[in-house]
């Protein structure tokens, strides 16, 4: 067996550190890595460095200390190998794994290590395993076909049809574009699909619990090509971390679309006393978290066909989507159509100033919408305004 002074290929480094680790050489990870050695176990830990590394598998070592491994099959080229495992063992303890308090279960599952090496040493791994084997096995997950997973599984269903039942049905609003209505109470979450290329793209993401039926929707209309916020407020960006697509926002709301969603600037103390107790709560349920920002637009950039129409006020960042040709504005939230302390749905309406930086540049920035004169605006919540619309949003925009 080669050792640390003798290993060279990748073939010799990866048969040098597996064989340690069949002869339950404990300290194989501190002598085969590399000082800047880094990887990840899928689902498990990761990416790491070295030390982090070292950590898991003293924590495993403590865990199981009867671990293991066998070698299967190991296949090498350049500075490149693969090797499959079988690792067996009884988490006995005395340490604790992943949390788990050990309780005598027996382990034995195969996994695969891709493994890059340098100078002789480990530099690189990406170890992949049967985590839902690894679960059943600990007893983590019920056992496969047993009653108890059955039972999950329903669990798991009941939970679907909620989350499909707060959705509403796609509504074709424009050509090309789409509205999803979502969300609870009352499914008043707007998520527009815009036709672009041969996907489409999601102006504003609604709330977390849209994440699946934005997804679901948007692969039966091409596939979702990326996300464009309105705002980064977090009943806007709140599917957006979960749809694995890139994020764009005016520049304006990078910094609250990768922070807080803005919610630091919000003063609740200007809600009703049912607002001020319910408006925090309801806020964070709705929010996906930070969004990492692949790419910002500014005033009158074209994005999918339409121009982006700067209307700050309720965000530093606030945008509209423009399209000349039949008039159609998405608007997000420059105006509201609905009270969102009472749920109570009607004429436009300034935002509430609790949620605005500036409710006077608000004004301002609803005015500059209705001066395009849209055939329809359609909004981050509620309803649309049609008709006269200019009017509408002119009389929204002088009324205190």
């Amino acid at each position: 067996m080669a050792t640390t002074e003798q290993a060279s290929s990748a073939a010799e480094v990866a048969r040098g550190y597996f064989g340690a680790l069949e002869r339950a050489d404990r300290n194989a990870q501190r002598e085969w890595y590399a000082p800047d050695m880094g990887g990840q176990i899928y689902g498990v830990i990761g990416p790491t460095g070295r030390a982090g590394m070292i950590a898991y598998f003293d924590e495993l070592y403590a865990a199981i200390p009867d671990l293991r491994l066998e070698i299967l099959d190991l296949v090498a080229e350049g500075d490149n190998a693969a090797v499959r495992w079988r690792t067996t063992g009884t988490f006995a303890g005395p340490g604790h794994f992943q949390g788990l308090e050990p309780n005598g279960a027996r382990i034995d599952i195969e996994g695969c290590d891709l493994v890059r090496v340098k100078d002789g040493k480990v530099r690189h791994i990406d170890a992949y395993t049967d985590g839902a084997t690894i679960a059943r096995q600990l007893g983590v997950l019920p056992p496969q076909g047993s009653p108890a997973e059955a039972g999950m599984t329903r669990a798991f269903n009941v939970k679907t049809r909620v989350e499909t039942r707060l959705s509403g049905k796609l509504e074709d609003v424009a050509e090309g574009v789409w509205l999803l209505r979502g969300g609870f109470p009352g499914k008043t979450m707007n998520v527009y699909f815009v036709r672009d290329g041969n996907g489409v793209l999601a102006f504003d993401a609604g709330v977390r619990s849209m994440t699946h039926a934005i997804a679901r929707e948007a692969v039966g209309l091409g596939g979702l090509t990326r996300v464009v916020l309105g705002h980064g407020h977090p009943d806007h960006r709140g599917a957006a971390p979960g749809l694995g697509v890139p994020v764009h926002c005016h520049s304006a709301d990078r910094a609250i679309t990768e922070g807080d969603g803005g919610m630091s600037a919000i003063d609740f103390s200007r809600l009703n006393p049912l607002g001020r107790l319910l408006m925090p709560r309801l806020l964070k349920r709705w929010d996906g978290g930070p969004v990492k920002v692949a790419g910002t637009f500014e005033e009158g950039e074209e994005i999918a066909g339409f121009k982006v129409v700067h209307l700050p006020g309720h965000s530093a960042g606030m945008c509209a989507l423009w399209r000349e040709s039949d008039r159609v504005a998405l608007s997000s939230d420059c105006f509201y159509t609905l009270d969102p302390q009472t749920g109570r749905k009607g004429h436009p309406r300034v935002p509430l100033s609790a949620f605005n930086l500036d409710t006077e540049q608000a004004r301002a920035s609803i005015r500059k919408l209705a001066a395009l004169e849209p055939a329809a605006a359609w909004p981050g919540h509620a309803d649309p305004v049609v008709g006269d619309v200019r009017v509408q949003l002119e009389r929204a925009a002088d009324t205190t």
